[in-house]
């Protein structure tokens, strides 16, 4: 099916029962590009391998696991698109699945889209995996919530430091607060990509049992 240009989409990997709560994993993107994010986006894939590698343990407790892809590929400035594609994916959950407790998990880009939509009603926390956090980056939607991040020391894209200065911040304001040093891995969750998983699977599980 040809995905139409402007429109954002969700791949739903649904529980076959009752959903509990809800995972929903937020992908890359660039600084600035306003071409469409098509299925060859190595951001988008590498998200949607995330997804798909988390599917089954969370589904055994009865958590769905939804992945939003953006209707264009740059944060472009200040990211209102994205942000707002975010909170159409979170009013999705609340029309199709209810009043469940959702947590945000966004790689990179996705990690500050995360972030910033994190005061929608269904956010009960953010998983934040290499992300994009400039020292400027707001704090304030994390009100109330639980951000856990990590980052590896041999990421170029991203840097450990703002995202560790990020998360000082956020203490503030958040209901609980974390950093993980993922040691010598990289930005693109390929190396050590077990850790990674494991990481996002245990403070999901946090998050939504808390």
């Amino acid at each position: 099916m040809t995905r139409p240009v402007g429109e954002p989409t969700l791949t739903r990997y649904d529980v076959p029962g009752q959903t509990q709560a809800l995972a929903l994993v937020l992908h890359g993107g660039k600084d600035r590009s306003s071409a469409p994010v098509t299925g060859r986006s190595l951001s988008w894939r590498r998200a949607r391998g995330l997804a798909r590698a988390l599917e089954q343990p969370l589904h055994d407790g009865g958590v769905g696991i939804w992945l939003l892809r953006y209707r264009t590929v740059g944060w472009n400035g200040d990211g209102a698109d994205k942000v707002a594609d975010a909170r159409w994916a979170l009013d999705r959950v609340l029309a199709d699945v209810g009043e469940v407790p959702v947590v945000l998990v966004g790689h990179s880009m996705g990690g500050r889209t995360a972030c910033q939509a994190a005061d929608h009603r269904l956010v009960q926390g953010v998983v934040a995996l290499a992300p994009w956090l400039p020292p400027d980056e707001p704090v304030d939607a994390l009100t109330g919530r639980e951000l856990h991040a990590a980052h590896g020391r041999r990421d170029h894209i991203t840097k450990a430091g703002d995202t560790r200065a990020y998360v000082d911040r956020a203490r503030a304001v958040a209901a609980a607060a974390s950093f993980t040093d993922m040691g010598d891995r990289g930005h693109y969750l390929l190396r050590g990509v077990h850790a990674w998983n494991s990481f996002t699977l245990d403070r999901v599980r946090r998050i939504v049992t808390s």
